[in-house]
């Protein structure tokens, strides 16, 4: 038995809602992942809405998640986005004043808000939840 089927089976989760979660949070990563990966990469700027579009996403369904493993998931990717854009505000000023020391930081927020939801969605296709 695998990972992900152990995991069902010991949350109680049956498999239509199983693959109806997974499906949301494979559209949640993707849309998290699409954003992250343009703020890390020069010139190549995602949409603000794709990631309205995915915390949306996630607000609306984490309570289908409750009580289950994929309920991590959801709040690790909340967290992520709270997280990075209290960064992206406590480091623009710093952006404003002095370009390239705020590059620096702003590039380090993209690279961890990328390293989260790479994390995030390899321990789903795992079928582990998170922290």
């Amino acid at each position: 038995m695998t990972d992900a089927n152990e995991a069902v089976q010991s949350m109680g989760l049956d498999s239509e809602r199983e693959r109806s979660l997974r499906g949301v949070g494979v559209l949640s990563y993707l849309l998290h992942g699409v954003v992250a990966v343009g703020a890390v990469v020069p010139g190549v700027q995602a949409s603000v809405f794709l990631l309205l579009v995915a915390v949306l996403i996630d607000l609306i369904k984490r309570d289908e998640a409750r009580g289950s493993w994929q309920a991590t998931h959801f709040s690790w990717r909340l967290r992520s986005v709270l997280w990075a854009g209290a960064l992206y505000v406590l480091t623009s000023p710093l952006f404003l004043l002095f370009f390239v020391p705020g590059w620096i930081a702003w590039a380090l927020v993209s690279l961890w808000f990328l390293y989260r939801i790479v994390r995030g969605w390899t321990a789903m296709n795992a079928g582990r939840a998170m922290p």
